[in-house]
């Protein structure tokens, strides 16, 4: 196995308008494993993953890397992030793009994607909306980054492109840490080594799918 390195999150303070969002937050994605996080819509999820990506300053927070501090998960491209709104930019060439972004790793398998392979001389402003959501997911998860970060990656895709979706971050997840989020649990309980649950701002480590029935973030299993 590689040297693991580790991505620590701990003691995240962050507030609106004096409403307390993430009080007592403790979480780490080792590399080699996905971490799901799951958590009732406006809970924090996509704050917490803003805040270790470092595009979101809260009152305080200790993020660290083999336990050398970070200021900025983006900084250096050992962090990246798929947020719920387009990122790639619109008029330059998949092509080039991807040159930039992805993993020399993951490089062959990457372009023979048929999303790839259909649209690599488009420009992101030539796709359909589904089509650019799946290329930027897919995008992300075969990045450079030693840690990815996706926020909803399955929401408003077919259940075929969560499955391979889900495929794609277990394969990339033996080089990579991996921490996902979704309101859609199942897919996270599907593909996710360990869960974590931010309830009342604080993570709770879900150590059994019945954890997250006692935490009452669902009332039962589907």
């Amino acid at each position: 196995m590689l040297g693991q390195h580790i991505l620590k999150t701990d003691s995240v303070h962050l507030e609106f308008d004096g409403r307390k969002i993430l009080q007592d937050i403790y979480l780490d994605c080792r590399q080699g494993e996905v971490v799901g996080l799951l958590g009732r819509n406006g809970c924090g999820k996509s704050s917490l993953l803003r805040i270790i990506f470092g595009t979101l300053k809260p009152s305080y927070k200790h993020i660290s890397i083999d336990d050398r501090h970070v200021y900025k998960g983006y900084d250096g491209g050992r962090v990246t992030y798929l947020p719920q709104h387009n990122y790639l930019p619109q008029n330059i060439k998949i092509e080039s793009l991807a040159e930039i972004i992805i993993d020399p790793q993951f490089a062959d398998e990457f372009t023979a994607l048929p999303i790839y392979q259909n649209h690599y001389q488009k420009k992101p402003s030539q796709l359909s909306g589904g089509e650019l959501r799946q290329l930027e997911t897919l995008m992300c998860i075969y990045s450079r980054a030693d840690f990815i970060l996706l926020d909803e990656p399955f929401t408003h895709v077919s259940p075929v492109q969560a499955e391979m979706f889900k495929e794609v971050i277990r394969r990339c997840a033996k080089l990579k840490g991996i921490i996902v989020t979704d309101h859609q649990y199942y897919n996270i309980l599907d593909v996710a080594d360990r869960i974590v649950l931010i309830t009342d701002g604080s993570t709770k480590a879900i150590n059994n799918p019945d954890d997250l029935i006692r935490y009452g973030y669902i009332n039962h299993m589907i």
